[in-house]
């Protein structure tokens, strides 16, 4: 063939045989080692050569057919280098085919070791930090790299302390929102909430004491204040702080409360009486309504009660007159 000659279609045929059949056996290899990746490169092959061969043959014309006029030296010569390239890709893939498992790894491995160490940034970008420390053993362990793996290892431990600090002091700040609130039975629960999920953070120690202490702390000031607003003769504000008391006291607790408490609320019933009866005397309908509504409520028992029961509907008829 001279130098004006097409490539014969022979060579393209015996050179995209070559590679369709190495191609194949590297399917057949990773179906057989059940190596997924093998079995995948195997069949991308397949399909580049059966897609180029006729792209290949009908460029490189028949066996020792002269190159026409249309065909240039420069085309010819082209298709000579990229059939040289062909050829060497088959005999590298040739080679590749016959390494062990080990031989490939060492060829690899600065590619898979620049992918293993992405993967480790990634997962300590999403907090991943179980997957990281699985990926650092493999850096360190398979590929030797153990300086770096120990600079890793150091920065998924600041990364997650620093994480897990933040997250802490959050849970906590919401349980201090819960006991300024005073809702002891949610505080309780989130107390013990935090100390599982946080139990190697230090801020987490003696969190339920905490609640429990806050909570003897406001009864005690709930006493206190209670004490002196009956000692004043505030008699609205003691009621109103002896009904909060009552949440927190036990029966033998109360005790030392039963005297002053029945001072209180004899002084709360004789006052609020008093008003019901102002209210009738003016004829404030609305107010004799409401004011017997809370003798009602909060004294169900006593005659007076039963007084009021006797008289509210009319009361509330003629509230309802004067509104209309």
């Amino acid at each position: 063939m001279d130098e004006h000659s097409g490539v014969p279609s022979a060579w393209i045929a015996a050179i995209y045989g070559s590679l369709g059949v190495l191609c194949g056996v590297a399917a057949v290899r990773g179906v057989v080692s059940d190596q997924g990746d093998w079995v995948l490169v195997g069949l991308l092959g397949l399909v580049i050569v059966l897609s180029t061969l006729p792209i290949a043959l009908k460029r490189g014309g028949g066996g020792g057919v002269p190159a026409g006029p249309g065909r240039s030296n420069a085309e010819i010569q082209e298709m000579r280098t990229q059939l040289r390239a062909l050829a060497k890709g088959i005999s590298d893939l040739q080679e590749t085919l016959v390494l062990s498992d080990d031989a490939r790894r060492v060829l690899n491995r600065k590619r898979e070791r620049s992918l293993l160490c992405r993967a480790i940034e990634e997962d300590i970008q999403i907090e991943d930090w179980d997957a990281a420390m699985v990926l650092i053993r493999e850096l360190a362990e398979r590929f030797g790299y153990r300086v770096e793996a120990e600079e890793f290892r150091q920065k998924v431990e600041t990364a997650r302390f620093t994480t897990m600090d933040r997250r802490v002091t959050e849970a906590v700040r919401g349980l201090e929102t819960l006991i300024a609130q005073g809702e002891w039975d949610a505080a309780l629960k989130e107390a013990s909430r935090i100390a599982r999920v946080f139990p190697d953070s230090p801020k987490t120690e003696g969190l339920r004491h905490r609640v429990i202490a806050s909570q003897e702390r406001f009864k005690v000031d709930l006493e206190r204040r209670f004490l002196r607003a009956a000692e004043a003769g505030s008699i609205d504000e003691a009621m109103d702080l002896l009904k909060q008391l009552d949440q927190y006291l036990s029966e033998d607790e109360g005790e030392q409360f039963r005297e002053v408490a029945r001072g209180v609320i004899g002084k709360a019933r004789e006052n609020l009486g008093v008003q019901f009866k102002l209210a009738i005397q003016d004829r404030a309908w609305d107010r004799a309504s409401e004011i017997g509504e809370r003798i009602i409520d909060e004294f169900p028992n006593t005659r007076m009660a039963e007084e009021v029961r006797e008289m509210i509907d009319t009361i509330r008829e003629r509230a309802g007159a004067i509104r209309r």
